[in-house]
C-alpha cells in the first residue's frame, strides 16, 4: 500500500538504488527499484527491494496473454507468434504481419481495441506522417497481440465486440492462464495504456511464470519461447534493446511500460526488475547484470552488450559518463 492506503507498487523505504547515471564523474540521477533472479525451480536467488510486492507488470504480462491465444485453438505460424506477444516498432514489417492475423480474423483494422499511434520506428513513423498522414491502430506496439485476441474470439466463436471488457470469456482466460503461471492470485486489476486488463502480480511470481515458459519442452509455451528466439526483431525492432538482447545472447527478453523488465535465460534462470521511477533507460543492463551475477550470463556477455544498449552520456558529441548498475547492487 501507499499514500493514503491506496494499492501500489512499492515505496521508496521498500526500495533500492539499481542504476545510476554518471556525469562527469558525478551522479545526476539515480534510479530505484526493485528485483528478483528466480532460479529453474523457481527460488529465489537474488532479491533487491521488495519484489514479494505487487506492480502492474504491463507489456511484461503480454507472453501470458499471447500463450492464452495460443492455448485457446489457434494456430499461428512463428512471426503471428512473436507478434501476439511482442511491443513491436510498427516496421513495414511488423504492420505486415498483424495485417496478417487481422485478415484470418476475416476483420479490418477499425476491429483494434488499441489506440491509433505512431510508429516507434524513426524511419517507419516518418513514413507515416506521409502516408497515411495520422496516427493508425495498426502502428501501436500493442496490436498484434489484439489482433491475435480477436482472431482467438473469431475462432472460438467468442464476441468480437467488447473483446478487451474483463468478463469476456478470453479475459478470463487470460486470468486464468496469469494466475496458473505466476502461482499466486492478481493483486490488483486495471485497465493497460492499450485498454486491455492489466493484473498486479509480485515480481517474483513475474519471473516464476516468465521462467517456466523458457523452460517449456513441449506445447504452446514452447512454441511462444522457440519462435521469440528465433524471431528476435519481431518483439521489439531492429537495434532495440529487447531484439539485441535476444539476438545476442538467446535470452528471452520482455520490456513492460514503467519500467518493468523481465528475462529467461536457456539455463531456466529469470529475473524481474521494476524500475520505481518507471524509466527502462536503466532495465536490461540491472536484468543482465543479475543474470551475470547468478551464474547464467558470464560478465563478458554483459560487457559485450553494453555498447548496444545506449548507456553512453554525452556531452556535446562527446562521451562524458554513462548508465551503469548501483556500486551496491
Amino acid at each position: 500500500m501507499n499514500g493514503a492506503g491506496e494499492p501500489g507498487t512499492a515505496g521508496l523505504e521498500q526500495s533500492v538504488e539499481l542504476a545510476v547515471l554518471d556525469r562527469s564523474g558525478f551522479i545526476e540521477s539515480r534510479h530505484i527499484g526493485s528485483a528478483v533472479v528466480v532460479d529453474r525451480e523457481g527460488k529465489v536467488a537474488l532479491s533487491y527491494g521488495s519484489p514479494e510486492l505487487p506492480v502492474y507488470p504491463r507489456s511484461c504480462m503480454k507472453p501470458f496473454q499471447a500463450l492464452t491465444v495460443l492455448e485457446a485453438g489457434v494456430e499461428l505460424d512463428p512471426v503471428q507468434t512473436v507478434l501476439a506477444t511482442a511491443s513491436h516498432a510498427a516496421t513495414a514489417a511488423h504492420v505486415e504481419v498483424v495485417r496478417s492475423i487481422l485478415a484470418r480474423a476475416g476483420l479490418g483494422e477499425d476491429a483494434l481495441g488499441c489506440p491509433p499511434d505512431w510508429p516507434g520506428d524513426s524511419a517507419a513513423r516518418d513514413a507515416a506522417r506521409v502516408d497515411p498522414g495520422h496516427p493508425s491502430r495498426v502502428f501501436m506496439n500493442c496490436s498484434g497481440k489484439h489482433a491475435a485476441m480477436l482472431l482467438a474470439c473469431v475462432e472460438n466463436g467468442w464476441e468480437t465486440s467488447g473483446y478487451l471488457d474483463p468478463e469476456h470469456p478470453l479475459q478470463q482466460r487470460i486470468l486464468a492462464t496469469v494466475e496458473r503461471e505466476i502461482g499466486e492470485p492478481v493483486a490488483h486489476s486495471g485497465v493497460d495504456g492499450c485498454g486491455a486488463p492489466v493484473h498486479a502480480m509480485s515480481l517474483v511470481g513475474l519471473a516464476r511464470g516468465i521462467g517456466r515458459l523458457r523452460r517449456a519442452e513441449s506445447g504452446p509455451a514452447k512454441q511462444l519461447s522457440d519462435s521469440i528466439l528465433a524471431n528476435g526483431w519481431a518483439i521489439d525492432g531492429p537495434g532495440r534493446a529487447n531484439t539485441v538482447v535476444i539476438e545476442r545472447l538467446g535470452v528471452v527478453a520482455k520490456l513492460g511500460a514503467e519500467g518493468v523488465m523481465v528475462m529467461a535465460t536457456p539455463d531456466g534462470a529469470s529475473v524481474a526488475v521494476k524500475m520505481l521511477d518507471g524509466s527502462l533507460r536503466a532495465a536490461s543492463l540491472v536484468a543482465l547484470t543479475l543474470l551475470a551475477r547468478h551464474g547464467s550470463l558470464t560478465a563478458e556477455e554483459v560487457e559485450g552488450m553494453t555498447a548496444e544498449l545506449e548507456l553512453t552520456v554525452y556531452g556535446g558529441s562527446a562521451a562524458v559518463g554513462t548508465i551503469r548498475v548501483s556500486p551496491g547492487l
